[in-house]
C-alpha cells in the first residue's frame, strides 16, 4: 500500500517548555485548526487531549508526552508534547532523540526560565533545529524584546524575528508579519480561525522597517548568492528570503522567532506555517548512524522506503486494550503488520501484531508504516525504551538512550502475601515503561525501595500503582538517594585462596583507589604486567570492581566517581579462574576503599523561586535557613526570582511552606544540578539513621 503522504511532506516535531509556559493549550490549537478536533480543550476543566492521563487532569500538568498525528495543508505533521516538569524529563529526552526538529515556547512574562534552558540543551545535545514561539503575549508583564534578550544571554541563541507583536498584555491584538510585511489580526467570534491581513498600524511602520532590514541582512548573512543581492542593493523576493531562513534554520544558525497568545487562539497558523516552512523533513535531516552487530563496523541508513527497515523504540506504554504497546520512529524501510522483526540490542526476534497510529490515547489501525513515520506497535514482548529494531537480514545498532541517575526514594511493600505478585508485576512494567525508575532490595531490610527523579514523580507512580493498577500496597516515606565516593587515593591487596575438597581457588589482586571529578563516574585503569596476572582475568576483575561500587562503605548507598587501578597480583596455573579473581577484587576494592577516608554526597539541586517583592525577603531567609547559595536575583514582570542551588534533603514539602510565605502566589522549579559532599552533621544523622 503506497504511503499517503512523501516523506518530503511529513515534519517529525515536539513541542518543548518551562511548566506552564502553555505547551498542551498550544497543541489543542493545533489539533483544533488542522481539523483533528472540533472544540477546543480547556486544561483548567480537564478536557484537553493531550493530557489524557488521570493525574495530569487532576493537576494541570503533562507528565508523559503524548504524541498524534496532523494535517496542515498538504504536509503530515506527526506531534509530540513534552510536559515541561523537570521529574519528567525522561519524556523530552526520549521524545527529542527520535524527533527532526522542535518548537520552543517561551512565556512572555518568564522568558527563558531553567526548564526552558534545560530542554533547549537537550535540543542542541541532538542538534535537533528550533522555531520559537513566545506564548501568552495578552498577559500582565508581558514583554517580547527582554525574551529575545534572554535567549541570546542565557541560551547562546541568535534568534530571527519574523513578527512584532501588536501591543502587549491587554492591548495585544495581532502580529506584524515581517516577511509579507502585513499586520495579522485574528476573529474573536470563530476562536480565531480566520484572520484579517491589513496595513501595519501607523505607529509601528518605523520599528517594522528596521526589523524587516534586520531580518534580511541577518538571513543574507548566512547565504552567499543573498548577500551578494543584499550588497548591491537588489531585491530579495519572499520565496528566497523563505528559502534561506529554511536553510539558515535546517543548519542550526538561526532560530525562527514568532509570538501570540494561544489561549486567545492568537498566532497559532502562522506557526503552523513555520513548521512547514522551517523545519525538516526526515530527508532533510543526516541518515541515521548505527553499528553493524557482526563486524563493528559504522553503517548508515537512508530515509527510504525500499532502504533496509530500521527503527528505534523510544518509549513504552500500558494500555487497558493490548496492554502493552511500543512507540517507534522509524528512521528506514517500510514495517508491515504481522512482519517478523529483529531486536538487535536484545537479540531477540519480535512478531509486530498490529501497528496504530496514535493521538493521544487513541489508536487507528494501519495495515504498514514507512520511513519517517512515529507509530506504536502491538506484540513486541521482550522490547523497552532504547531498543532497536531491524529487518532480521540487514541487523544495525542504533545509538540508546542515557537518562539521568534517580534522586529520591521510598520503600513500598505489599499490604498482604495475595498482594506480592500484582506488585512485583506492577513494579516491572512501569520500569519497562519509565527508564528513570528504579526499583531495588535493600540488603538490610529487605524491602523493596523504588526511586525516581522528584516528589511529584514518585507521588504520581505510586498514585498510578494504587488507582490504575489496584496494587494494594504501603508507601513509606520519601528519602534522599544519597550516594558516596572517596577523598583519599588508597591501595589494598585482596586476596581469594580456598581448598574445597581436591580443588583450589586462588585469586590475588592489588588495586588502587583515586578520587575522581565530580560526575566523572568509574574509570579503571590496568597497570599490572603479564607476568603478575595474565590478560584474560583483566576484564573479569573491572567487572567486578565496577560492580562493587554498589554497596559504599558508609551506609551502603552506591558510590561513585571514582577510578580503579590494577596495579598487581599474582595468580596460580591451575587453581585460579574468572569467579576468584572477581572475589579477590571485590576485598580488594572493600579494603581500598575504607583506607580512602569515604564521604558522603548528598543531591544538590539547582532551583528557581518566584515571589511578589514583598515577600522576597521572607524567601530568601527561608532558602538560607535551608543550606541554600544563592547565586543570581532579578525581576520576572511584576515579581522577583531567586536562583540558587539547595541540597534536596532541604526541600521536602517546600511547595506548602512557599505558599505559606508567599500568601500563595510564589512558585518555584527544581531539577538536580550535582552531588556534593555532605557536611559531617549530615553525614553522622545518615549514617546513623535506620535504612528506611
Amino acid at each position: 500500500m503506497p504511503r499517503e503522504y512523501e516523506i518530503e511532506q511529513i515534519r517529525n516535531i515536539g513541542i518543548m517548555a518551562h511548566i506552564d509556559a502553555g505547551k498542551t493549550t498550544t497543541t489543542e490549537r493545533i489539533l483544533f485548526y488542522t481539523g483533528k478536533k472540533h472544540k477546543i480543550g480547556d486544561i483548567d476543566d480537564g478536557t484537553t487531549d493531550m493530557d489524557w492521563m488521570v493525574q495530569e487532569r487532576e493537576r494541570g500538568v503533562t507528565i508523559t508526552a503524548a504524541a498524534t498525528t496532523c494535517f496542515w495543508g498538504d504536509h503530515a505533521i506527526h506531534l509530540i508534547d513534552t510536559p515541561g516538569h523537570v521529574d519528567f524529563t525522561v519524556e523530552v529526552e526520549r521524545s527529542l532523540r527520535v524527533l527532526d526538529g522542535a518548537v520552543a515556547l517561551f512565556c512572555a512574562v518568564g522568558g527563558v526560565e531553567p526548564q526552558s534552558e534545560t530542554v533547549w540543551r537537550q535540543a542542541e545535545r541532538y542538534h535537533i533545529p528550533l522555531i520559537a514561539f513566545v506564548n501568552k503575549m495578552d498577559r500582565l508583564g508581558a514583554n517580547f524584546p527582554r525574551v529575545i534578550e534572554m535567549m541570546k544571554a542565557r541560551l547562546g541563541a541568535n534568534p530571527l524575528l519574523l513578527q512584532l507583536p501588536i501591543g502587549a498584555e491587554s492591548q495585544f491584538s495581532g502580529v506584524v508579519d515581517l516577511i509579507r510585511m502585513k499586520a495579522i489580526r485574528w476573529h474573536e467570534e470563530d476562536h480565531g480561525q480566520t484572520f484579517d491581513l491589513t496595513g501595519i498600524p501607523a505607529e509601528l511602520g518605523v520599528e517594522a522597517e528596521e526589523a524587516r532590514e534586520a531580518l534580511i541582512e541577518a538571513v543574507a548573512s548566512e547565504n552567499d548568492v543573498l548577500l551578494e543581492k543584499y550588497l548591491e542593493g537588489e531585491e530579495i523576493t519572499e520565496a528566497e528570503l523563505l528559502d534561506g531562513i529554511r536553510i539558515a534554520t535546517l543548519n542550526n544558525r538561526l532560530v525562527p522567532v514568532l509570538c501570540g497568545t494561544a489561549l486567545k487562539n492568537q498566532g497559532v497558523q502562522p506557526l503552523l506555517d513555520a513548521v512547514i516552512n522551517f523545519l525538516p523533513s526526515p530527508i532533510d535531516v543526516p541518515p541515521i548512524e548505527g553499528i553493524v552487530p557482526s563486524t563493528e563496523s559504522k553503517e548508515h541508513r537512508e530515509p527510504k522506503d525500499d532502504a533496509p527497515f530500521a527503527a528505534l523504540a523510544f518509549k513504552i506504554a500500558r494500555d487497558p486494550n493490548v496492554a502493552k504497546i511500543v512507540y517507534c520512529r522509524i528512521y528506514s524501510g517500510t514495517l508491515r503488520r504481522g512482519d517478523v522483526i529483529s531486536n538487535v540490542t536484545k537479540d531477540t526476534k519480535e512478531r509486530v501484531t498490529r501497528i496504530l497510529q496514535i493521538h493521544a490515547n487513541k489508536q487507528e489501525a494501519c495495515d504498514e508504516a514507512h520511513a519517517g513515520d512515529i507509530v506504536a506497535l502491538v506484540g513486541l514482548k521482550s522490547t523497552t525504551t532504547g531498543d532497536t529494531l531491524t529487518v532480521a537480514s540487514r541487523p544495525i545498532l542504533l545509538e540508546s538512550m542515557v537518562f539521568p541517575e534517580p534522586v529520591i526514594s521510598v520503600a513500598i511493600e505489599p499490604r498482604s502475601e495475595r498482594d506480592k505478585d500484582a506488585l512485583e508485576e506492577t513494579l516491572n512494567f512501569m520500569m519497562e515503561e519509565d527508564p528513570t525508575f528504579t526499583v531495588q532490595i535493600n540488603d538490610e531490610t529487605g524491602q523493596r525501595v523504588i526511586s525516581g527523579m522528584g516528589e511529584l514523580h514518585l507521588e504520581i507512580l505510586t498514585d498510578r500503582m494504587l488507582r490504575e493498577f489496584q496494587v494494594n500496597a504501603r508507601v513509606s516515606k520519601l528519602q534522599v538517594a544519597y550516594r558516596e565516593t572517596i577523598s583519599q587515593v588508597a591501595e589494598a591487596q585482596g586476596r581469594y585462596i580456598h581448598k574445597v575438597e581436591d580443588e583450589g581457588i586462588y585469586g590475588d589482586v592489588t588495586l588502587r583507589l583515586e578520587p575522581l571529578p565530580r560526575g566523572m563516574g568509574f574509570e579503571f585503569a590496568d597497570e599490572s604486567n603479564d607476568l603478575e596476572l595474565p590478560r584474560q582475568y583483566v576484564t573479569p576483575i573491572e567487572q567486578a570492581a565496577e560492580g562493587a561500587l554498589s554497596n559504599g562503605m558508609l551506609s551502603g548507598f552506591p558510590m561513585q566517581d571514582i577510578k580503579v587501578v590494577l596495579t598487581g597480583g599474582s595468580y596460580h596455573e591451575t587453581d585460579s579462574s574468572d569467579a576468584a579473581f572477581e572475589a579477590a577484587t571485590v576485598i580488594a576494592f572493600e579494603n581500598a576503599a575504607r583506607k580512602a577516608s569515604p564521604v558522603l554526597l548528598e543531591p544538590v539541586m539547582k532551583i528557581q523561586v518566584i515571589a511578589p517583592s514583598e515577600h522576597i525577603g521572607k524567601v530568601i531567609g527561608d532558602l538560607n535557613s535551608r543550606r541554600a547559595h544563592i547565586h543570581d536575583t532579578g525581576t520576572v514582570g511584576t515579581s522577583e526570582s531567586i536562583d540558587a542551588h539547595v541540597p534536596l534533603a532541604q526541600m521536602f514539602q517546600y511547595t506548602t511552606e512557599l505558599r505559606s510565605l508567599t500568601q500563595g502566589r510564589g512558585m518555584f522549579t527544581m531539577e538536580f544540578s550535582h552531588h556534593d559532599i555532605a557536611p559531617a552533621s549530615i553525614r553522622d544523622a545518615v549514617v546513623n539513621a535506620p535504612l528506611f
